[in-house]
């Protein structure tokens, strides 16, 4: 394997999001994940539903993965919540002891007309989450025209959010370059600050490489750190590992 495929495998991981939210998600299944998180070079952070929170930060601290941090979903799939359950979710979550909160931009709602329910939602969970990260999934495959990208993940950076994300993983279409520029030309517009997470039908190396090669096109080199660039993924872990030459998943040898 040739030097250059494993700095790029190293760099993945290291920005990698490990996901799993199935619905039929167990607690066994949970702590299997976060043992594979644990084993070897650790990626950024594993993203579960609510109810595994215990589970991933329990076992991760077992296997001395404490930096790993736990990622969690509200207002999950669809952003239909109302603003006092979303709240309400949130302070659950982070009482579970959530590091990070992946929140759907209420994007029906601002394509019906309704223009403050989704920067309203982010300020009030940003103040709610403070120093802890919260990313504002846009569900960019839902949007498709390219203006209103760009005007959700405006609405979403101005209200607060640390990060804006691609796509739940749960529509017809999730992550796309073209999308990704969008957002990132958002954030270049201001100062580079914000971060960036594409999830949604990322399943090989290369895929997740082309999202990295755009942002250092777009913010330089030395932007796509994990504190600012994130890839979302399920499948990715044992491809890593493989081509990094580092301890191989869990159960697979």
């Amino acid at each position: 394997m040739s030097a250059t495929a494993q700095v790029t495998a190293m760099r993945v991981l290291a920005a990698l999001d490990l996901t799993s939210l199935g619905e039929d998600d167990t607690p066994a299944a949970i702590a299997r994940l976060c043992s594979d998180a644990a084993a070897g070079a650790h990626p950024a952070a594993v993203c579960v539903y609510p109810e595994h929170i215990v589970t991933a930060r329990r076992t991760l601290d077992a296997a001395g993965a404490g930096d790993v941090a736990v990622a969690t979903v509200v207002n999950f799939p669809d952003g239909s919540g109302t603003l006092p359950q979303v709240l309400r979710e949130t302070r659950r979550t982070l009482a579970a002891g959530a590091d990070e909160i992946d929140l759907v931009f209420p994007w029906r709602a601002h394509l019906g007309g309704d223009r403050e329910a989704g920067p309203l939602m982010l300020r009030e969970c940003k103040a709610i989450c403070g120093p802890r990260v919260l990313k504002a999934i846009l569900e960019t495959g839902e949007l498709g025209d390219p203006l209103l990208i760009h005007e959700l993940a405006d609405a979403a950076l101005g209200a607060g959010a640390d990060f804006i994300k691609t796509s739940t993983g749960k529509t017809p279409t999730g992550a796309t370059l073209p999308a990704a520029r969008v957002m990132l030309e958002c954030i270049r517009e201001r100062g580079g600050g914000p971060g960036f997470k594409a999830a949604g039908g990322i399943r090989t190396l290369a895929e997740a490489n082309r999202y990295f090669s755009l942002a250092d096109e777009m913010l330089g080199s030395a932007w796509a750190t994990p504190a600012r660039f994130r890839i979302g993924a399920s499948a990715l872990l044992a491809e890593i590992r493989a081509v990094a030459g580092t301890v191989s998943v869990a159960g697979e040898g």
